[in-house]
């Protein structure tokens, strides 16, 4: 009385269904997002193996500057309009850090502080590790943040994380309008920073992504200690909890 043996005989496994002109067709109607990025990978590898590469004397070549040309011209004409759009930035970036505040220490959901940690911490690690050319276009302004005209690091965007990382906690307890105000301000800081050139569009992009793999992170994390950070509020322990491990349900 052992265990059953499958089978094996010379009977020929039928071809995966996914191989045939029908799988195939399925595959496009039920899944066209992959199907799309399977035809970008197609796309972007003939475009890579094909593309000059810019000169080690040239300047870099960044879309985002070039559909940014007419603005960049009009705030370098006009110094009071970039001290204008650097102040409102950095309010923008004061209203996300006192969010986050406010959901740790008022509401006392982690997630969205434990994911701003994680992300500022890598982007001191990669921006010390590569330090990429300020453009040469920079328009710098005393009342940008940080302020004060001090060096920051291009790679990533911290401004752009700290957005997206604030709207997705605001999703999930519900606050879908506030979200929306935030991704609005969050695109006009994107295109500001690109007009006065203070980010390469791959920093802003990257932003956007770090702010995505940080705030799941942050998760996983708080999921390993059985906290829940995300919807509802940690128990009256929670910041002891994160220290010494020791939860009280």
């Amino acid at each position: 009385m052992g265990e059953e043996k499958p089978a094996t005989g010379g009977a020929r496994r039928p071809a995966a269904e996914w191989l045939t002109p029908a799988g195939v067709a399925g595959i496009l109607v039920r899944h066209p997002l992959p199907a799309l990025f399977a035809c970008g990978l197609l796309l972007f590898m003939g475009v890579e193996y094909t593309i000059p590469m810019i000169p080690a004397a040239a300047p870099p070549l960044d879309l985002g500057f070039i559909a940014t040309a007419a603005m960049h011209a009009g705030i370098e004409a006009r110094p009071w309009l970039n001290s204008l759009l650097a102040a409102l930035n950095t309010v923008f970036v004061a209203m996300q850090a006192a969010y986050i505040l406010w959901a740790i220490l008022v509401e006392q959901r982690p997630r969205a502080a434990i994911a701003t940690l994680m992300m500022f911490t890598c982007r001191g690690l990669l921006g010390c590790s590569t330090q990429l050319p300020l453009p040469a276009e920079f328009l710098g302004s005393p009342m940008d943040f940080p302020v004060g005209n001090v060096s920051f690091f291009l790679f990533y965007s911290g401004h752009v994380a700290g957005a997206v990382i604030a709207s997705l906690d605001m999703r999930r307890v519900g606050r879908y309008k506030l979200a929306g105000l935030y991704d609005a301000l969050n695109l006009a800081q994107v295109v500001r920073l690109l007009a006065c050139r203070g980010h390469y569009t791959i920093d802003l992009a990257v932003g956007v992504g770090a702010g995505l793999l940080f705030d799941m992170l942050a998760a996983w994390y708080l999921e390993s200690k059985n906290v829940d950070g995300g919807v509802t509020r940690c128990c009256s322990n929670c910041q002891k909890a994160l220290v010494s491990q020791k939860l009280t349900s």
